[in-house]
């Protein structure tokens, strides 16, 4: 039987909702292909992730959201820490985004290809954007519905391509690369490319519930005497910020 895994970074759940999505259409396809055996994992259940890559799948379906045309601090990390990994490996690539990004694909197929690994193919998808504390690409649940819908349909045309060997190939040409690199990546790549010290707690609003704490991915905030405090780690996974009861905590703006 193809063998096949799902492996992924969400921060606030539009990039599960996509793999989960894209693998349900590819088992729809292949009837040699077994769903029950199919992982789908998240980078941060980090051993199992990469135990699921050292079981020599026929094939890896990596995804996750692009920050500023670039890949997210700990999506890098995890394909440089597990290099050894990717040699071989056929993978194709999904990334979410909430408008543009030009080569979101290729900022990890550059760095996978490196490490040996064959990209396959890869797609792009606008998702509902979850920067809730600026004014930035705000919808009505009725539009965040529609570009879902949207969305669903054109990872399920891209699943049937795949199963059909004739995958899209979205953001991994050159002229993407050049999209991607002077669209948004020349002049924020310092927003990405080293964990963001900048998220702010703020204690009048903060009732010290510890939600943040517990969906955090990266270990970034813990509870003091003072509150809740956060360190240099953040991944801008917009997690602790959506979750929070209180809307008591921003990063790029003032107020959620």
């Amino acid at each position: 039987r193809n063998q096949m895994i799902g492996i992924y970074f969400s921060g606030t759940g539009n990039t599960r909702h996509c793999i989960t999505k894209f693998i349900e259409v590819l088992h729809l396809c292949d009837t040699e292909s077994d769903p029950r055996t199919t992982p789908v994992i998240s980078i941060e259940d980090s051993v199992p992730a990469a135990d699921a890559l050292k079981n020599e799948p026929d094939l890896v379906v990596l995804a996750y959201p692009i920050y500023y045309s670039n890949l997210p601090k700990i999506m890098r990390d995890f394909i440089v820490e597990h290099e050894e990994l990717w040699y071989g490996k056929k993978i194709f690539i999904i990334c979410t985004m909430a408008l543009f990004s030009g080569d979101g694909t290729g900022v990890s197929a550059r760095l996978l290809t490196r490490y040996g690994a064959h990209i396959i193919g890869g797609v792009h998808v606008i998702m509902p954007d979850s920067i809730s504390d600026v004014k930035l690409l705000k919808y009505s649940p009725g539009k965040n519905r529609k570009i879902i819908s949207k969305t669903d349909r054109k990872l399920e045309d891209a699943a049937r391509n795949l199963a059909n060997h004739t995958p899209p190939r979205e953001g991994l040409s050159f002229f993407a690369h050049l999209l991607g690199l002077f669209g948004q990546r020349l002049w924020f790549s310092r927003k990405t490319m080293r964990y963001c010290d900048k998220l702010k707690v703020h204690t009048e609003s903060c009732i010290k519930c510890g939600k943040c704490i517990s969906v955090c991915p990266m270990q970034n905030l813990t509870l003091t005497g003072h509150g809740i405090t956060a360190a240099n780690k953040c991944t801008m996974c917009y997690r602790c910020i959506n979750q929070c009861p209180q809307k008591a905590i921003t990063l790029l703006g003032k107020k959620r």
